[in-house]
């Protein structure tokens, strides 16, 4: 598939992108792709070209683009009632989290809005959990986080990432948090001590490339946990509802922890909506006043979050993640072998959710996501190296197909 002979932004794209450019901060690289309308696995862009999806906004429109179910769902609630904050009680926040609830096998939710909202308020959580029930003296606790992790922006969670441009000039960081080397049981054991009440971690690295750790590692952080009395808390934030082949990651090595950050696909590709999942143990510990959120489990979210639970299951979209994922890293991993380790280095992934790590000696990985733009492709790269693949779980085969040969053709277009 070549390039578009359309390829530079018309009027419109040119006029949105500098109006963009002049008024929001330059805290993101956008693509400059001027999107107006998505259906499905497609987004539409102000001049009408079209364009696969590729990324799903980071797994937040795993069920497509303004799936008619959620859109319904959302109108008709839109058109009752919104947020009356939880100063009062909903109809609909009850079904919503009993769902969510049953689902993980957990046993209580604490909602919230966008997904680093959540971790906040897991490290809380755990942290109250380890003054209350484990005996830490106050201000002692510490939780155990993985170099590579990336678990939001706020001014705390920054404060335990290993990345330093997540974390220069946002000082003074907030303490409390203890490394180790991500999938190294070894490096887990000794980075827990007495004062540790939680040890928080992606079941797979998203932003690090969608990384995995060695079989058999989340089996044994949990028998860690177990046998030193720490909570372990899993990031699904990505990797959950379905991304990996499996409703959660957790579930690929059979074990259950002892709580869950979920958001994203939570929210239908519609609203930002996340939780918290833990146990009566843990969520029972916060008392009014302790926690809060304005918009946290609003009546609209939760009609909304329910549904997404509800097609995610009716429509059999963690099945198809399975199966569309198995060809789309066997077609990758045929890819690399067919160009050689000279241009891609490592293929990774699980379910509809793939890494491609590119030697930069040899293509530049923003050239090549600018140059698959430019073909009719939207994705992203990582870390200046790896190129990320994360389509609605929605997307047709022959859709699958398309994306994969347009980024086989514009890794060629870009081969120094």
């Amino acid at each position: 598939m070549s390039a578009r002979d359309d390829l530079a932004p018309g009027a419109a794209s040119r006029a949105a992108i500098e109006r963009e450019a002049r008024w929001c901060a330059p805290n993101y690289r956008p693509v400059d792709v001027v999107l107006e309308r998505g259906a499905g696995e497609w987004l539409w862009d102000v001049e009408g070209r079209r364009y696969l999806d590729f990324m799903s906004a980071y797994s937040a429109v795993s069920h497509g683009h303004s799936h008619p179910r959620l859109v319904a769902v959302l109108r008709e609630q839109a058109g009752r009632l919104a947020i009356a904050s939880r100063a009062y009680r909903s109809a609909t926040l009850g079904p919503f989290l009993e769902a969510l609830v049953t689902r993980t096998g957990l046993e209580m939710a604490l909602p919230a809005n966008g997904g680093v909202e959540s971790v906040e308020s897991a490290v809380k959580a755990a942290r109250r959990w380890g003054y209350q029930v484990k005996g830490i003296a106050q201000d002692q606790a510490n939780i155990v986080v993985a170099r590579g992790n990336f678990h939001g922006r706020t001014t705390t969670v920054v404060s335990f990432s290993s990345e330093d441009d997540y974390r220069r000039d946002f000082g003074p960081l907030t303490p409390g948090f203890r490394f180790f080397d991500f999938g190294d049981t070894d490096s887990l054991a000794a980075a827990i001590d007495d004062n540790t009440c939680a040890v928080l971690i992606e079941p797979i690295q998203g932003e690090a490339g969608v990384r995995l750790p060695p079989e058999g590692f989340l089996r044994a952080a949990r028998r860690l946990c177990d046998e030193r009395r720490v909570l372990l808390l899993l990031d699904e934030i990505q990797s959950g509802l379905g991304r990996t082949g499996r409703w959660f990651a957790f579930e690929h090595e059979g074990i259950r922890p002892d709580g869950i950050v979920l958001g994203k696909a939570l929210g239908g590709g519609l609203l930002p909506v996340s939780a918290f999942v833990s146990t009566r143990e843990v969520l029972g510990l916060l008392k009014p006043g302790s926690h809060g959120s304005t918009f946290g489990g609003n009546a609209l979210a939760a009609a909304v979050g329910l549904e997404a639970l509800r097609v995610l299951d009716e429509e059999g979209l963690v099945e198809r993640s399975a199966r569309l994922g198995a060809h789309l890293l066997a077609r990758l991993h045929e890819l690399q072998d067919g160009l050689g380790r000279d241009a891609i280095r490592v293929v990774r992934g699980r379910g509809l959710w793939a890494g491609v790590e590119l030697d930069p000696a040899v293509a530049d990985a923003r050239a090549v996501v600018e140059e698959m733009a430019r073909r009719g492709v939207l994705s992203k790269e990582t870390h200046e190296t790896t190129i990320r693949f994360a389509p609605p779980l929605v997307i047709a085969e022959d859709a699958l197909d398309q994306g994969i040969d347009v980024f086989a053709a514009s890794l060629a277009a870009v081969i120094r």
